[in-house]
């Protein structure tokens, strides 16, 4: 079985690569030569054990298949796949967007997306689809569930000042909503404790800052060893930093933005939340930031920044938190 994903999309320079676009009910595949970059064959099959069966039997075993994350729906896809030991590829969404848009810019169709999935596959090196394990699963669910009370609640307070008149009804909801919420705090606090994987999350809420959400969150994403050094979790986050160098636009930097963005968002309010931290070391380099010139969100970003290394730190080497040690060099693994 192909583990790595540079060797998993090396492996399908040599084999057709199959491009698969999943809907709730269907899978449009299509199977492109590595070659020639010519479609073999185009094929639906319905997204059920059915359907993932007739693609193990009619793709060579080593054929790598590559698709966007859909949620549960592409969830059962890469473990049925995964558990026949057929290499599976994750296109991140934002890429795979633009260089579908630039291979078919005269019509969207889910054939053209599947082809131009394949396409995408061939043409760099991506890394093998994520399965999360039960409890990943369970906190990420719990996670996406209290993002949505907390911006319901935003907007529900910002109705009820626009809106005296409907103030005794907003703020009954609000106050059912504030219930749930801390129903849902306390689901993810017992499940932080009792998942092995999740269990570097206390030693992440003592960073300044980091709290009962955002601890468990970066424990689910740095658990496992997907991430060799700080620097490849701080682009994962989208925090690293893109330089422009073309036309009038010359050294003109901001945030890439790839990847996980409500785990950037969190980090970000953790950012400015150490700020308020006793004793954090944080404010310091806030200060310097803002010394250089940056505008108070680029200082922010470049704590958050500062913050996501500090915990792939703590993770990475079973420590606890030591604000002594934040701004000392990370050490790196070597990779035999």
């Amino acid at each position: 079985m192909i583990r790595k994903g540079v060797e998993s999309t090396r492996a399908g320079k040599d084999l057709p690569m199959l491009g698969i676009d999943v809907a709730k009910d269907n899978l449009v595949c299509t199977l492109v030569d590595p070659a020639t970059r010519h479609t073999l064959w185009e094929r639906t099959v319905p997204n059920t054990a059915a359907g993932v069966n007739c693609l193990l039997h009619v793709t060579p075993e080593d054929t790598a298949w590559v698709l966007e994350p859909t949620g549960q729906y592409s969830t059962w896809v890469v473990k049925q796949a995964k558990a026949a030991q057929r290499p599976v590829l994750l296109a991140p969404p934002r890429q795979a967007k633009s260089f579908l848009r630039s291979v078919q810019s005269r019509a969207k169709t889910d054939r053209l997306d599947s082809r131009g999935l394949a396409l995408f596959a061939l043409s760099q090196p991506l890394l093998p689809f994520p399965v999360k394990s039960p409890a990943v699963e369970h906190l990420d669910q719990l996670l996406c569930a209290r993002k949505g009370l907390a911006q319901a609640l935003v907007s529900l307070g910002q109705q009820r000042a626009a809106l005296p008149h409907a103030q005794e009804a907003l703020t009954g909801a609000i106050e059912a909503l504030l219930v749930q919420q801390k129903a849902l705090d306390k689901q993810i606090a017992a499940l932080s404790a009792s998942a092995p994987e999740l269990k570097a999350a206390a030693a992440l809420e003592k960073v300044p800052g980091i709290g009962a959400v955002t601890g468990p969150a970066l424990a689910a994403r740095l658990s496992g060893e997907r991430f060799s050094h700080p620097d490849k979790f701080v682009a994962y986050l989208g925090l690293d930093i893109g330089v422009v160098q073309s036309g009038k636009r010359k050294g003109e930097r901001g945030l890439t933005k790839q990847g996980d963005a409500e785990l950037r968002r969190l980090l970000y309010l953790c950012a400015k939340s150490s700020l308020r931290a006793k004793n954090s070391p944080f404010k310091a380099q806030y200060e310097r930031e803002k010394g250089k010139g940056l505008s108070n969100k680029a200082a922010l970003c470049a704590v958050a920044r500062k913050m996501a290394k500090v915990c792939w730190s703590i993770v990475q080497h079973s420590a606890e938190y030591d604000p002594a040690r934040v701004y000392q060099q990370p050490q790196v693994k070597q990779q035999p």
